[in-house]
């Protein structure tokens, strides 16, 4: 667990026991910031800060949707950012947040194993280094809340430009007449699909809590409403660069499974033109077969009948398919 405080001089790293201190004091941000759940973690947000139990509940199990509580005086959140992983699988990443008075708390996870901890940290870390160089000076815990989630949106719209980079190639592929290994070909344009709709549905679901935390006025200051205001905005960009670069990749499949198909048909029909011009043939040579070629003797002025008639069928299967189209 690290503890943070931000004044105007800079940041100062504090010990656990000093958040009593701080928090009365009153005097600058107390920024607190837990990498992993233990029973410290479980203490410090029960007796330091009084969190509401089902809170510190929310912050030690996984929660599989954003969500937003209010209390007399603070707020929680629950928010996720994707995370790609191996086989198109996308990773939700966690992170909790209690924006009080003064003070806030980051709770990270828990994730998936396969998920590295710096992938968890890494927008927190991130912004707390904007902070030490003094390219950020956050007056409110709004201020701190509102910078880190800008920086988990701008990695999102990064991850939607990585996956409009594969969508883009896909399409390359389509229009150059790929038949390499169709199903393998398929498989991608459906997991680039997968990462995409994955976007776009946290993107819209965060949106939905950001817009009922702008209804929650007693729980945000007057002069940060317009900050979640702005987050709203952000999520609602994302969720729709996410789908409309999904349409156009729903586009390039459907183009790409139509082409196929109709290759498929095209075979199909030649295979049944095939059927259809030797199958008179065959049924005539097993009929007539024996009786006008034999072991002593053949009869040849039958077989050269037998024979004609089965060119003048074939022919006139050919023809007659022809005329229908089929080849």
């Amino acid at each position: 667990m690290d503890v943070h405080h931000l004044t105007d001089d800079g940041v100062r790293e504090c010990s656990v026991d000093e958040l009593p201190a701080l928090l009365a004091s009153r005097v600058g941000l107390v920024w607190v910031d837990i990498p992993s759940w233990d029973a410290e973690a479980q203490d410090v947000l029960t007796r330091v800060f009084g969190l509401h139990p089902l809170a510190v509940h929310d912050c030690e199990v996984r929660n599989r949707l954003p969500k937003v509580h209010a209390y007399p005086d603070s707020l929680f959140l629950v928010l996720h950012a994707p995370e790609r992983g191996e086989g198109g699988h996308v990773h939700h990443v966690e992170l909790d947040r209690v924006i009080g008075p003064r003070y806030l708390v980051t709770v990270h996870g828990p994730v998936n194993p396969a998920v590295p901890l710096d992938v968890a940290l890494r927008d927190t870390r991130e912004v707390l280094e904007r902070v030490r160089a003094g390219r950020l000076r956050p007056r409110t815990s709004f201020d701190i809340s509102h910078a880190i989630v800008s920086t988990l949106t701008r990695r999102m719209e990064k991850f939607v430009e990585e996956l409009t980079a594969d969508v883009w190639e896909l399409e390359r592929r389509v229009t150059a007449g790929a038949y390499d290994d169709p199903e393998k070909f398929l498989d991608e344009m459906f997991r680039t699909r997968h990462g995409l709709l994955a976007v776009r549905t946290i993107a819209a679901q965060t949106a939905e809590i950001y817009r009922r935390v702008v209804g929650l006025q007693r729980a945000v200051p007057e002069e940060s409403r317009h900050l979640v205001g702005d987050l709203v905005d952000q999520f609602d960009r994302i969720a729709g660069l996410a789908v409309e670069e999904k349409d156009y990749l729903q586009g390039v499949i459907e183009f790409y499974r139509a082409r196929t198909e109709t290759k498929m048909t095209i075979a199909a029909e030649r295979l049944a033109v095939i059927a259809v011009v030797t199958l008179p043939i065959t049924a005539l040579a097993s009929v007539l077969g024996m009786n006008l070629i034999v072991n002593q003797h053949t009869t040849v002025v039958p077989l050269a009948l037998a024979l004609a008639v089965m060119i003048a069928m074939s022919g006139g299967l050919l023809w007659w398919a022809k005329r229908q189209g089929w080849w």
